[in-house]
Formats: C-alpha cells, structure tokens, sequence
C-alpha cells in the first residue's frame, strides 16, 4: 500500500486522527457505506456535476470488449457501472461488501455480497473487471490487484475508475479547496458529516500514478495506462491480464 501521508490539520492546529488500516478499515468503510447509501448516488451527481457518468462511459469504452463480454464489477456499489457495461452490450456481474449500499442498487444484474479481496468465483471466469472509486477503500491494494488477475481469463482487460489529483497550478488549487473543504461541507448537510470527512482524506491511500502501473504489472498485467478525465480530477486505469 505504501506509506500514508500525514494526516491534514485541523483548523485549530491538531493533526486529524490516523486513517484507519488493516481489518479496522474494512469495518469502518462498510459501515460508512452502509451509511451514506440512501443518498450516495444524489451527493455523486451533485459534486461530480454530474461528470462521474461520463467517466464511467469511458472506463467501459476503454474495455475494448466486445459485446456479450462477461465483466465482473468490484465494489459496485449502487449499480452505475453495472448499468454502464449493460448499456454497452456487455454482462456485468455486481460485487461489494456492504449489503446497504446493494439494497439501494438500481439495476438488473446480478449482485453478491462479498469481500473484494476473495470474490466468490472461480480462476480466470471473466473477459473484464471494472472498479469505481473503490481502490483507496480496500485493506490491501496489491492483493486486489492480484485477485483481479485470478478471476480474469489470459487477455481480460480492467478499467479502473478513480480520483486524482490535477497538475500543480490552478486547477489543483481549486480542486484542493473544493475537495477538501466543499464536498466536506456538502456531504455533512446532506448526508454524514464523518464520511465525507473521510472520503477526500482517504486520497492518502493511493499511491502515485507509476506505483500503481508497477503493482499491476507485479500483478500480472500489460499493456497498462493512467488516463486523467476531468482537468485531472479523476483517472482511469486500464491493462490486460497477460
């Protein structure tokens, strides 16, 4: 996973607690997803402006599969990639550890309770895997990747869909301000106030762009690439299994 960075700092000049880690963080992020899942796909559209859709249109275009390809997507959350790939042609299989969010899922496929880190399928059954906004939500970013590798067959592709941070200038300027404060602000009114405090802190989870390229080629991808969306807001990552 790497090394945390260190904690931002509260207005009144203490560090804020310590990102949980380990089997803690699986059981604190399920229930925060159980938590904010009554009003998670509203407060995505509101502080994407609506973008998240378009990104997701992309990850599934950057599958390259064709039609009728069997997809698996991890920590599906609501469903809004299982109702992208099924818009593109493709049979998407839903996956996510926290039953709240899989009872206000709006779509037609199938969906699993399960842990993402041990998906409950068999070696290389799937053309694809998608992943929405989940990478920084798991325990162990490599054994994700490995597991992605396991349940894909030889040549199956990943479009992995997730937040970023724009080049230094303006725009980072602005994002900074606007994740770290607004979507803060706005989450706590709307929905709960301790989960959207968590969400843009849990950025420090990912590692940078060439890190995350050298665990997937560790985990047995190719053919690799980071593709910045929104002025850099957000980044899909895509690959084949070899």
């Amino acid at each position: 996973m790497g090394i945390l960075k260190r904690g931002p700092r509260r207005r009144n000049g203490s560090a804020a607690p310590p990102l949980p880690v380990g089997e803690e963080k699986v059981r604190r992020v399920r229930s925060m997803f159980d938590a904010i899942a009554p009003r998670y796909d509203l407060l995505n559209r509101l502080m994407t402006f609506g973008l998240d859709r378009g990104w997701r249109r992309a990850a599934v275009k950057g599958l390259g599969l064709p039609p009728g390809s069997s997809v698996l997507d991890v920590a599906c959350g609501t469903g809004d990639f299982c109702r992208e790939l099924a818009a593109g042609g493709l049979r998407a299989s839903g996956f996510d550890n926290s039953g709240g969010m899989l009872e206000r899922a709006r779509t037609d496929a199938p969906l699993v309770q399960a842990d993402a880190l041990a998906l409950p399928v068999a070696h290389g059954v799937a053309d694809g895997v998608t992943c929405g906004f989940a990478l920084r939500n798991v325990a162990d970013l490599e054994r994700l990747f490995s597991e992605f590798s396991r349940v894909l067959r030889s040549g199956g592709r990943i479009a992995l869909l997730e937040v970023a941070e724009p080049r230094p200038g303006v725009v980072r300027a602005f994002h900074h301000l606007y994740f770290h404060r607004v979507v803060p602000l706005i989450g706590g009114l709307l929905s709960d106030k301790d989960a959207y405090r968590y969400l843009p802190r849990s950025t420090a989870y990912l590692p940078p762009g060439p890190e995350l390229l050298s665990m997937l080629g560790r985990a047995g991808f190719g053919d690799c690439r980071i593709r910045l969306v929104g002025l850099g807001a957000a980044q899909i990552i895509t690959g084949s299994r070899r």
